[in-house]
């Protein structure tokens, strides 16, 4: 199967595989944080977008679309520079690409998981990028006033991975007693007892190699008798790199080194560079087609800003 993120001339989206660190994984002690499998499987289970600049932005808790207040690198590209759009307190960054999935599939979009960050809260959506001919944004909500958000050159913005559209709703679920199936329930209470008995010898005799104070069971999809009940257990997880043909063809990766703090932010298509107009125009065509229901009105100005700048050029 595919997985396409179509280009405009000028978009040069940096998108990657997304990596199972997590620098505050890697602080914990002996980076224990990395024996919870599940925990490193979801952090990797994706591609990451980043952000090709340093910027800050805060909050002042009102609900415009001027109360939140951005700072980008002077020479930001105008169509990846964050935005403020939609107003309360939602920070936007545009993801310079269309994408498609395979018939029935769609991206699940949001922050990337187990990546918390102080003072705003990443949004999620689910998008059916199988027909959409439109692109989408990527927010984040500021969950407090006056505190200044920082994201690094080439901090992950958003996360993306593909999911079936029909798979939730095929779904049946339902509650089971325990009892009912005497195999799970047996093995259950198998692994039950000797945790609480590992437990108790690592209080009464703690071991001295880090490998040896975790049992390990579930990292390598074991049950506590030792048995493997699938072929296809993972302890990592591959997501691999987009082609980059399509990059070079539309002008290469942009630099992300050396970026210092400006002043303000490109908050409107009249403080856009001109150099970045033809992309501009291209995402201003897609975007329109994505006014619809509550965020009509709210895109419509950004659009109207972006067409009156087009106006004054001719």
């Amino acid at each position: 199967m595919e997985l396409i993120c179509y280009l405009h001339p000028g978009w040069r989206p940096l998108i990657r595989p997304a990596s199972a660190k997590r620098g505050w994984m890697d602080d914990t002690p002996e980076s224990f944080a990395y024996r919870c499998l599940p925990l490193s499987i979801a952090n990797a289970h994706g591609w990451e977008v980043a952000t090709p600049c340093a910027m800050e932005a805060w909050w002042d808790g009102g609900a415009g679309t001027d109360a939140v207040n951005i700072q980008v690198a002077g020479e930001a590209d105008a169509v990846t520079a964050p935005v403020s759009i939609f107003g309360q307190g939602v920070l936007t960054f545009h993801v310079a690409g269309l994408f498609r999935t395979p018939p029935g599939w769609n991206l699940w979009v949001g922050g990337p998981p187990n990546q918390p960050k102080d003072g705003i809260a990443a949004l999620s959506g689910v998008v059916e990028t199988d027909w959409s001919p439109f692109t989408f944004t990527m927010n984040w909500r500021f969950t407090r006033p006056h505190h200044r958000v920082r994201f690094e050159a080439n901090e992950a913005i958003a996360f993306l991975f593909p999911v079936e559209r029909a798979a939730l709703e095929s779904f049946q679920p339902r509650f089971a007693p325990l009892e009912s199936e005497p195999e799970l329930q047996a093995s259950f209470y198998d692994w039950s007892r000797s945790r609480e008995a590992f437990h108790h010898e690592m209080a009464r005799n703690p071991p001295q190699k880090p490998a040896d104070k975790w049992q390990k069971h579930y990292y390598q999809g074991v049950d506590s008798a030792g048995r493997s009940h699938i072929d296809d257990h993972c302890t990592k997880v591959h997501a691999p790199p987009f082609a980059s043909e399509a990059l070079v063809l539309s002008g290469g990766l942009p630099d992300v080194t050396g970026c210092p703090m400006a002043q303000a932010a490109p908050t409107s298509a009249t403080e856009a560079d001109s150099a970045d107009l033809s992309a501009l125009s291209g995402l201003r065509e897609i975007q329109a087609g994505m006014a619809l229901g509550e965020l009509r009105e709210r895109l419509i100005s950004a659009v109207a800003a972006i067409d009156a700048f087009h106006a004054r050029q001719t």
